[in-house]
């Protein structure tokens, strides 16, 4: 398996990273088909899509992951996720947790960081991210596990190195500088081009859709 050998590669343990097979787009059946193979950790992009994929699936085990950007307003749909990998604001954040608070769960949530600045992708610019660490403190039932980031497209899987080392780096200053490491577990970072290299840089969670899924319908 890839994310074992990166792992080895690494002199990680290859059961300190989680594959999050990405299937957004792909219909309900494929995400059985995955889930009979042994995969139970899916993600989806979009609360509207998910929602009735996880609705019509009760019978499954699956731990069910929200990846894209979130509106605030859509918040309090987010309680069947298990996690919520794209907080990118305090309101956002809040309104998770309160969301949380009135179905009686505890979502996990991870911090979008945006290192790269892209006007395309969404995130929080590391010197912003502290005061989600502040507001994640005050939280009641929702609780910060870590970060996320989507680095630009890489022309070739090394290009999206420096990005995720960066990010790990961040992760290890904040937990120096006294954010509990509790909060700060997940990096989540590499997708299918480039999820070798993130393993190696330190990622966590992998999201991975096309090479489990293959090529992807068009989205509208």
């Amino acid at each position: 398996m890839r994310i074992e050998r990166a792992a080895r590669s690494a002199g990680r343990d290859p059961a300190s990273v989680t594959l999050v097979a990405v299937s957004k787009t792909f219909p309900l059946s494929a995400v059985r088909e995955a889930y009979a193979a042994g995969q139970r950790v899916f993600g989806e992009n979009r609360v509207q899509e998910a929602l009735p994929k996880i609705d019509a699936s009760p019978d499954l085990a699956i731990q069910w992951h929200l990846l894209g950007h979130l509106q605030s307003n859509k918040a309090r749909k987010t309680a069947v996720f298990a996690t919520i990998q794209s907080v990118d604001s305090v309101d956002l954040l809040k309104k998770i947790d309160a969301a949380a608070i009135e179905s009686g769960r505890a979502p996990e949530m991870l911090i979008q960081v945006d290192l790269a600045g892209e006007a395309t992708k969404f995130g929080v610019p590391p010197v912003d991210v502290p005061r989600l660490f502040e507001a994640a403190a005050t939280c009641r039932a929702a609780q910060l596990a870590g970060l996320m980031t989507l680095p630009p497209a890489p022309e070739i899987p090394e290009d999206a190195r420096p990005w995720f080392r960066r990010l790990r780096e961040l992760r290890d200053s904040w937990v120096a500088s006294g954010v509990p490491a509790s909060m700060l577990r997940e990096l989540s970072m590499g997708m299918s081009g480039d999820f070798e290299v993130a393993v190696e840089e330190g990622a966590t969670l992998v999201r991975v859709g096309t090479a489990i899924f293959g090529e992807r319908h068009v989205e509208d």
